[in-house]
């Protein structure tokens, strides 16, 4: 029993999360090895209780001792999955560690639609909330929280520590952040104008988005997420991705960079904002020169590379790692998107047979070639993954959330006018009511799943 109960303890404990200093901490990571992260309402009690029994016998009662009767009482009942949450200090809830689920969220790029996840994702905690009591956080209940472009902001803004140890912003900050940042980020001008930047340079100088992103995130360095994070750019220098992830960043100082500078990588989307440079240096000071551009080139739908088993996302014996990668079954997977104008139909081959450089970079403010690439990285890995979960019968352990329907400014990428990112709000409250929806493999459209019920239903289940 030893080795199932505490496996992910001695994984944490390795790397200086102190659980073995806080009777609590640890009691709380052994039960959640018990009943798989964020499902504590399944385990049996049975398991639990014997847990519980098998530590004191084994002579840790020193350890049990050292904690506060009220604290004791409090991990009983999150164990037990009475009062959960609703009067634990913030400081007491753990990230997670791996039991018989591995829970997955994935965030796609979009810039300004990052909006539309961020809707979804503060209805989403606000039902964790009434569950769990008002310190639950989003953090708490994914495994593997992975984001690219905007969608790598938003990760970062939940999983990045505050002094407490607790998310920088609760999923409902996400929303007023990009209403009061977006318009600054990308500042609107004349169409001809905009034409003619794309012609000698970026649309915009990205100066704005790195001041905000260094203010927030301060010095904080990847490894110190308070879940596991996975955040894809694309280095042009060697032709190839990046991807950054607190699984190796625990182990590699080399692959261990500030937050910030992730952050500002992932959201360097080419012709919208300039190429970034930054320098890693490992333990014994050799530098690593990384030349970045958005993740979106790589991944705009990140969902793949949450499941990829880098590093030690599965803690245990090294010669298991292909084993467990593959039990698909295990994982249970929320992917946000951030809309589409798929059906729309706004290209053509009519309208493009004649485009030279300049209109597929730029027509009518939206830039053809990265909305052409984007979306087709993101469907690409929506196919893979509906057709995983398919062919081995756990349709329901994968909830893809996307609208298909944008149209004109909503489905721009960088139309920061108050009157569109309130519209954006809307879209995102709306995609909420609509039904569950899967990509036809055939046709590619999504088409709502008989008997689904609502997005919003899906994730309340």
């Amino acid at each position: 029993m030893w080795d199932a109960a505490c496996d992910p303890w001695m994984h944490r404990m390795r790397y200086g999360d102190g659980l073995r200093d806080d009777a609590g901490q640890f009691l709380a990571a052994v039960s959640r090895s018990f009943v798989g992260y964020g499902s504590p309402l399944l385990a049996e009690a049975i398991e639990v209780k014997e847990a519980l029994s098998w530590l004191k016998n084994e002579g840790l009662h020193n350890v049990i001792v050292e904690t506060d009767s009220k604290q004791y009482i409090h991990i009983l009942s999150w164990v037990f999955g009475i009062g959960l949450l609703a009067s634990v200090k913030s400081d007491e809830i753990n990230p997670s560690t791996y039991g018989e689920r591995i829970t997955v969220l994935s965030i796609d790029g979009g810039g300004i639609r990052g909006i539309i996840p961020g809707v979804i994702l503060s209805f989403l905690e606000s039902k964790l909330q009434e569950l769990d009591g008002e310190h639950a956080r989003i953090v708490d209940y994914f495994d593997v929280i992975a984001g690219t472009s905007t969608g790598g902001l938003i990760t970062t803004m939940l999983t990045a520590p505050d002094e407490n140890s607790r998310p920088l912003y609760k999923a409902k900050d996400i929303v007023p952040f990009y209403l009061k940042h977006c318009p600054k980020i990308f500042p609107q001008s004349w169409d001809l104008i905009m034409k003619f930047k794309a012609l000698v340079g970026p649309k915009y100088d990205g100066k704005y988005l790195q001041k905000i992103i260094h203010k927030t995130l301060g010095t904080r360095k990847l490894h110190e997420t308070l879940t596991r994070v996975v955040i894809p750019a694309f280095d042009i220098q060697l032709l190839q991705p990046v991807v950054f992830s607190t699984f190796e960043a625990e182990i590699d100082a080399s692959k261990d960079p500030l937050l910030s500078d992730i952050c500002i990588s992932t959201s360097s989307a080419p012709t919208y904002f300039p190429a970034y440079f930054f320098q890693i240096k490992d333990s014994e000071g050799n530098s690593r020169e990384l030349n970045l551009i958005d993740g979106g080139i790589t991944a705009n739908n990140p969902a793949l590379l949450a499941m990829k088993p880098t590093g030690t996302v599965f803690p245990g014996d090294p010669e298991a790692l292909p084993a467990q990668a593959l039990e698909y079954e295990k994982y249970l997977v929320i992917s946000l998107g951030t809309g589409t104008s798929k059906m729309e139909k706004k290209y053509s081959a009519k309208m493009a047979k004649n485009w030279g450089i300049l209109n597929w970079l730029y027509k009518k403010r939206d830039s053809p070639l990265i909305d052409v690439f984007t979306h087709s990285i993101s469907d690409m890995v929506d196919l893979h993954m509906s057709l995983i979960f398919r062919s081995i019968k756990c349709e329901h352990n994968y909830l893809r959330i996307q609208d298909d329907t944008l149209s004109g400014d909503t489905s721009s990428t960088d139309k920061a006018t108050k009157q569109n990112l309130k519209e954006l709000v809307k879209i995102g409250a709306r995609i909420l009511q609509k039904p569950v929806s899967r990509v036809n493999l055939d046709n590619g459209i999504f088409e709502p799943v008989e008997n689904g019920g609502t997005n919003e239903e899906a994730l309340i289940r």
